[in-house]
């Protein structure tokens, strides 16, 4: 069940198949979304448009970070305080990471993934080589969700009990700035350039536009009831799960209201496809996931899942 401030809120290839992508065969999109109440992750294959695994991982997944090559993914469990790394092509999990107390949210770069502590106020970092935790970065009070920019130069955390994203040099491994937003901040998201974060701030029922030239916020977007999962897309549109309304809200790239769309449940995570397709929305209440068009929103048939999904990550 969804705690206010607190809950949160997916790239495989070809290997080895002979396949090229292409109009006909299209590369391989999968969604990794991690069910909280079934202690498992479910993987979607939107070129079957089917339930392809269910894998086992920690006591109570909630968050979902893929590495940026797509073979690996993340999964925080927030009550083992472990994150199980899987293979994006064997679908299964071959490492088991100890990090800190409750561990929430989870982003990549190349090199190193980096795990939120909600329990301990810090995020642990974890060498992708080795699958070894390396180091620990203090951040700000309760830290919820992080996102890597593109350059994998600078990692944000948003700090639910502190109302603030911390800023993270990815070379020195040091927080170097501190940006204020709105009430208990939870999810965030980066647009493609590079030059936008957008922060959902739960407890203001809001999002929070950041330009990260100066790491200064530039706007504030009223939306629905108890944002937590964000997402943009490559086209640039944003996509915020409205826990409490049932909705998801659609910004333009500057924060400007387009639309909102009716989806299941107690929505909560929030992950947008790689070609520019789909975004995919993890329902809590509902157990399924909603399927909404990139471009306009419109919904598509969704599809089933564990018990209690929160994370949602799209690979490719």
């Amino acid at each position: 069940m969804p705690r206010l401030g607190v809950s949160v809120a997916a790239l495989a290839v070809l290997a080895g198949t002979g396949f090229e992508a292409s109009p006909r065969w299209p590369a391989r999109i999968q969604v990794f979304v991690a069910n909280s109440g079934s202690d498992n992750v479910t993987v979607y294959d939107t070129r079957l448009g089917k339930v392809t695994a269910t894998v086992g991982v920690g006591d109570y997944p909630t968050g979902v970070g893929a590495h940026p090559a797509g073979h690996r993914v993340y999964v925080a469990n927030e009550s083992s305080n472990t994150v199980s790394v899987i293979d994006t092509r064997t679908l299964a999990v071959v490492a088991t990471v100890p990090v800190g107390p409750n561990p929430f949210g989870v982003a990549a770069t190349p090199t190193h993934a980096y795990v939120t502590n909600f329990g301990r106020d810090d995020v642990t970092v974890i060498d992708t080589a080795t699958n070894a935790p390396v180091k620990t970065i203090p951040v700000g009070r309760f830290p919820h969700s992080a996102v890597a920019s593109p350059d994998g130069s600078r990692l944000y955390v948003t700090n639910n009990g502190g109302d603030s994203v911390t800023v993270i040099d990815t070379a020195s491994q040091t927080a170097v700035g501190t940006i204020p937003v709105g009430l208990f901040p939870a999810g965030i998201a980066i647009s493609r350039d590079g030059a936008r974060l957008y922060v959902a701030n739960t407890g203001s029922d809001s999002v929070t536009v950041i330009e990260t030239d100066g790491n200064r916020p530039s706007g504030t977007t009223k939306v629905g009831d108890a944002p937590l999962g964000v997402s943009v897309t490559p086209g640039g549109r944003v996509h915020v799960a409205n826990t409490g309304s049932d909705t998801v809200s659609v910004l333009g790239p500057t924060g400007k209201p387009l639309e909102v769309v009716k989806v299941q449940r107690m929505p909560e995570g929030s992950a947008a496809a790689p070609d520019d397709s789909s975004v995919y929305i993890a329902n809590t209440g509902s157990d399924t996931v909603s399927v909404t068009n990139a471009e306009n929103g419109e919904p598509a048939a969704p599809f089933a899942v564990g018990d209690a999904p929160e994370g949602v990550a799209v690979t490719s």
